[in-house]
C-alpha cells in the first residue's frame, strides 16, 4: 500500500486548490511501482484544474496501463469543502453489476 498524504489539484470552478489523499492498494504482476516515479507522476496535478471523479480514474487508468496490476485501488480522500468530505475509490478490474 502507498499514500500519497498531500495530494493537490485544482477545482476547475472555482480555480481554488483542492487537498487529498491518494492510496494505492495493489498486487504486482511483472512490474512493481517506482516511488519516486510514482511522486513525480502526481505532482503532474497540482495546478490542474480536474474534478474528485476525473482525476481518480485517471489516476487508476494511467497506473493500470503501467504497472499491468492483478488487482489494484486507487482511494482518492479529499478535505472538506462547503462541509462536505469526499472519498473516491476506483478498483481494477472494476467490479461486476
Amino acid at each position: 500500500m502507498h499514500h500519497c498524504p498531500e495530494f493537490t489539484s485544482v477545482c476547475p470552478k472555482t480555480g481554488q486548490p483542492d487537498y487529498g489523499k491518494i492510496i494505492f492498494t495493489y498486487v504486482p504482476d511483472k512490474v512493481c511501482v517506482e516511488l519516486k516515479s510514482l511522486k513525480m507522476y502526481l505532482q503532474r496535478f497540482r495546478n490542474e484544474g480536474i474534478f474528485y471523479e476525473a482525476v481518480t480514474n485517471r489516476i487508476m487508468d494511467d497506473f493500470v496501463a503501467v504497472v499491468q496490476p492483478k488487482t489494484a485501488t486507487v482511494e482518492s480522500q479529499w478535505t472538506p469543502r462547503g462541509g462536505l468530505h469526499s472519498n473516491i475509490i476506483v478498483q481494477h478490474p472494476a467490479p461486476q453489476p
